[in-house]
């Protein structure tokens, strides 16, 4: 990538057409009534849309052009998926079909096999998952999936985790612009006897907290939200989450 310009399967994504809303209203409705020349301009001019989501994978040291192409299918099912009746933009529907057929395609090609019915069940809980998502606007619980799915939550549970990508133990987890945690660092040995003290050293550390600045590392590292999101939950500015935030990982330290 350089000077805006990616070149991914030949392609010159600069160089791709940028489709307004209403021209892709208009398309859509010409597509569904079999117009195959809407349908090419269709997939053509959201191309970019397919480059932006496979960004978001770009750090899986997978094949971008592999990405693409697969991405690409996720797109071409969205548009023949797509209902020209419901009141949602074309885009909002795309994005989480193209990101899950690349998903897929990433857990197929896992170097940990699992059985095609752990599989199956896996692929049928992040169906629910995305439609819950695009219903309600949040995530949702693994009862509410089980309860949608009607099987057991440990079922759920199970199909899930088989299909977590493993982690490489030099995978950095934090940094605060000093030194990187990875991992590795977080691996406890049974055999090392200074550990439970640790442990009891870093509860005193926290207990002496504030109980803002507990509240902020709980929503931050336990809950995983954004500065801006915690910011927006307690009431003050994102750069005040930042100094107490700084703050109490020095004091834990110290």
């Amino acid at each position: 990538m350089y000077n805006n310009k990616v070149v991914i399967c030949g392609v010159d994504t600069s160089k791709l057409p940028l489709l307004k809303e209403k021209d892709k209203e208009r398309l859509l409705r010409e597509e569904k009534a079999g117009s195959k020349q809407a349908r090419d301009t269709l997939i053509n001019g959201n191309l970019r849309l397919v480059l932006s989501v496979v960004q978001r994978f770009s750090n899986r040291g997978e094949n971008p052009d592999d990405l693409f192409q697969v991405g690409c299918i996720g797109l071409i099912k969205s548009i023949d998926n797509f209902d020209i009746s419901q009141n949602v933009r074309f885009s909002t529907y795309a994005v989480p079909m193209i990101i899950g057929e690349i998903r897929r395609y990433l857990r197929d090609n896992n170097s940990i096999r699992v059985s095609r019915s752990i599989k199956d069940t896996a692929y049928r809980a992040m169906q629910v998952k995305e439609a819950f998502i695009n219903k309600h606007q949040k995530e949702p619980t693994v009862s509410e999936i089980a309860e949608a799915m009607g099987v057991p939550r440990e079922d759920v549970v199970i199909a899930l985790e088989s299909i977590v990508d493993p982690v490489s133990l030099y995978e950095p987890v934090f940094s605060d612009g000093g030194d990187t945690i990875y991992v590795l660092d977080q691996v406890s040995d049974k055999s090392d006897d200074k550990g439970w003290l640790d442990e009891i050293y870093i509860k005193q550390a926290i207990n002496e907290l504030s109980d803002r600045e507990k509240k902020i590392l709980s929503l931050r590292f336990m809950q995983g939200k954004t500065q801006m999101e915690v910011s927006e939950e307690i009431g003050i500015s994102q750069a005040q989450v930042s100094r107490l935030e700084k703050c109490a990982i020095k004091k834990i330290k110290s």
